[in-house]
């Protein structure tokens, strides 16, 4: 799994869509969305406008009239920890905003996979968490927290533990779940989607171990069910 998970590219895009309203009565509403994480947030292996942020924007764009601006701050490999520091990183070399709209959150999977402990994911988990709530203004309801994909159905995990990795997976997704519900932020959890390509490779991108466009998509139109009910 190395040469996937330890990829040490770094990844911080600025995305803009526009739309036309069809008549000068409609009024373009504009929103500003930060999403960050790891590979599942950036699209490992596929287009940029697969990933579940763009493709979230792209549905919120279509269905309800508006204007999106993403931003994406996230890296293939990142544990808890080196999102904390990639955030400041991405800070000092492109500002952030004073705050934003809607934040999403998903990380986790390379410190499972790295073997760290639950116990030790739970306050750096709770550290971000808290830290994309001020991100929105301390409104905690424009926080979307997704839970952690079961990468032990791929290809890429043919030979190892399979049901091991589902185990801690769930482990950690109960964690990330309780503290979200703690802080009250809205939680999507996408795990038995991502299980499904354990018989449906077409949710499955290339490199047989992330998710394709398709799988993405599930995720963009839940995300996109939640944050139109704020328009």
């Amino acid at each position: 799994m190395k040469p996937v998970f330890i990829l040490f590219s770094f990844f911080t895009i600025a995305v803009s869509f526009s739309y036309q309203p069809n008549t000068p009565e409609m009024a373009v509403q504009k929103y500003t969305y930060l999403a960050i994480g790891d590979s599942y947030t950036i699209g490992e292996s596929v287009p940029a406008t697969e990933n579940f942020p763009n493709q979230t924007v792209q549905l919120l764009q279509k269905e309800n009239n508006i204007t999106a601006e993403a931003r994406i701050i996230a890296k293939t490999g990142w544990t808890t920890d080196e999102l904390e520091a990639g955030i400041l990183a991405a800070d000092k070399e492109d500002p952030l905003l004073p705050s934003y709209d809607f934040v999403s959150l998903l990380i986790g999977v390379n410190n499972q996979y790295r073997g760290r402990s639950v116990e030790d994911y739970k306050p750096e988990f709770e550290a971000l968490l808290k830290k994309a709530i001020r991100f929105t203004g301390n409104n905690a309801n424009h926080v979307v927290v997704l839970s952690i994909p079961d990468w032990g159905i791929t290809p890429f995990a043919e030979g190892r533990n399979r049901s091991q990795i589902a185990a801690e997976i769930d482990a950690y997704n109960k964690a990330n779940k309780e503290i979200a519900l703690q802080y009250k932020v809205h939680y999507i959890d996408i795990t038995p989607w991502t299980r499904e390509a354990a018989t449906d490779h077409s949710l499955l991108a290339a490199d047989g171990l992330h998710p394709s466009g398709k799988e993405y998509k599930r995720w963009a139109v839940a995300m996109s069910q939640y944050l139109k009910s704020f328009f």
